[in-house]
């Protein structure tokens, strides 16, 4: 099995078990205690800790896996079990960005599936692969969350609205090119699969408020609610609680 096999089984490489190195290691016990400490159970930081060893390493690799179980005290079994039910957790290596085309019932008929089909011939590769120069790893999306804007493609989960197979493919080869890409809302340009690895770890890299959050499309609704005065109906302060159902088996009991 290959470090770019979409196989659903983690990929653990004998060069993914090497130690890491002496001054990598301290850096991330020194990280990984920040991480733990915003818990109160420390094995509560495992998820985080998972993206902390994907911004070193690419993917979650044989030692990391170690490391997390080593902090968190948990068995090897109990990461890799947690390594391999979420998606954003890779098994093997990650390329530096990951395109992700949704085909969902929407995207897919307004031009998912075309996008789809003219990137993944275009880059030589298929879902969850990698192209050869380490640079773009391609995936076939459920959802993006911006059904308002289809058809959408995400680069390292930052928004490409109302793509075309053109504009996808112009995307991927400008992120191969090593060109700064903005993109269509949210931060002024795509950072790295291992940039934004460690920003998932909780580590900000004070990007958060650049650029539009939310487009016209998404604020329609609430642009017209404001012009016509809508609002949304007030809770009463208290309300009874309704009275219990008599249980069936005491019913006509005391007749």
């Amino acid at each position: 099995m290959t470090g770019h096999d979409a196989s659903g089984h983690l990929h653990v490489s004998a060069e993914s078990k090497a130690p890491y190195a002496a001054d990598v290691l301290a850096q991330l016990r020194i990280d990984a205690a920040a991480v733990v400490a915003r818990y109160p159970v420390k094995r509560s930081a495992l998820l985080p800790l998972l993206h902390l060893v994907q911004s070193v390493d690419g993917y979650v690799t044989g030692r990391g896996i170690e490391f997390c179980a080593e902090v968190l005290d948990l068995t090897t079994a109990e990461v890799s079990g947690v390594a391999t039910f979420y998606t954003q957790y890779k098994r093997h290596p990650n390329g530096d960005y990951t395109i992700g085309v949704c085909t969902n019932t929407l995207c897919a008929i307004m031009g998912g599936d075309a996008i789809w089909d003219a990137v993944s011939e275009h880059l030589g590769v298929g879902h969850d692969e990698t192209t050869a120069d380490g640079k773009i790893t391609l995936e076939r999306v459920e959802c993006n969350a911006a059904c308002d804007y289809a058809p959408v493609v995400m680069a390292n989960w930052e928004f490409f609205d109302n793509q075309t197979p053109e504009s996808t493919i112009r995307l991927a080869d400008d992120l191969r090119a090593g060109k700064d890409v903005r993109p269509t809302r949210g931060a002024d340009k795509v950072c790295t699969f291992k940039e934004v690895s460690r920003v998932l770890a909780g580590f900000h890299d004070g990007r958060a408020d650049e650029g539009p959050a939310a487009g016209p499309a998404s604020l329609l609704g609430l642009k017209i609610a404001q012009e016509r005065g809508w609002i949304a109906p007030v809770a009463p302060a208290s309300v009874a609680p309704a009275p219990a159902a008599e249980p069936a088996a005491t019913k006509g009991a005391s007749k």
